[in-house]
């Protein structure tokens, strides 16, 4: 399938690139995408939560009154966790989230997400451009050019640029990434994905 390459201007430049079929026109296998993306969000999970157990809380381990005869519930210490300021039964530890997804899954739920994009037509390549300085507003223009400025968009690169960056960096809508690190949540999880040019060649091996 062919794309047509626009200029920052927003402009036709007449050109064409070719979208590897096998990578954006396959059917989309929603579970494999379902399994890439839980894997990203568990792994960015700090697991640091922790709550104080009835070990762990400061105050007397005195019984509080005799088990039998005084007409009421049987109690133990003032650490009870039914009793206010007590420890909290089977609260949370620090734990790992992170868990293993096979390569050939990860793959195929990133040419699932590539090729719900292609379906939706929310996929724009435009020619390798660059800013002479970081300039917020320059890359607000570039946004409205392509008719992307109110929508939530991911410009894809084939290498860093900083300029570009940090151009972006001060919009909420915008994430500016390079196809080393694109994934499947990055796809999903913007209305546009914009590749410049030279990406697309990195992307059509995937």
């Amino acid at each position: 399938m062919e794309v047509a390459v626009y200029n920052i201007k927003g402009e036709d430049t007449g050109r064409k690139v070719t979208l590897n079929e096998s990578v954006f026109a396959i059917e989309p296998n929603e579970h494999v995408v379902y399994l890439d993306v839980k894997q990203y969000l568990a792994n960015k999970r700090q697991g640091t939560h922790k709550s104080k157990e009835r070990s762990e809380v400061s105050g007397s381990t005195r019984k509080l009154h005799k088990q039998k005869g005084g007409g009421g519930s049987r109690i133990g210490d003032i650490n009870s966790p039914v009793l206010v300021g007590g420890g909290r039964v089977f609260g949370p530890r620090p734990r790992n989230y992170e868990f293993k997804l096979n390569k050939k899954v990860k793959q195929l739920a990133r040419k699932s997400a590539l090729s719900q994009k292609a379906q939706d037509n929310a996929i724009k390549v435009v020619e390798d451009f660059n800013f002479e300085a970081p300039k917020t507003k320059e890359f607000v223009n570039f946004a409205k050019n392509i008719q992307s400025a109110d929508k939530k968009m991911v410009l894809v690169l084939a290498s860093q640029n900083k300029n570009v960056y940090l151009s972006a960096r001060n919009l909420a809508n915008v994430e500016v990434v390079s196809v080393s690190d694109l994934n499947t949540y990055r796809i999903l999880n913007n209305k546009v994905l914009v590749l410049s040019e030279s990406c697309v060649a990195a992307i059509n091996e995937f």
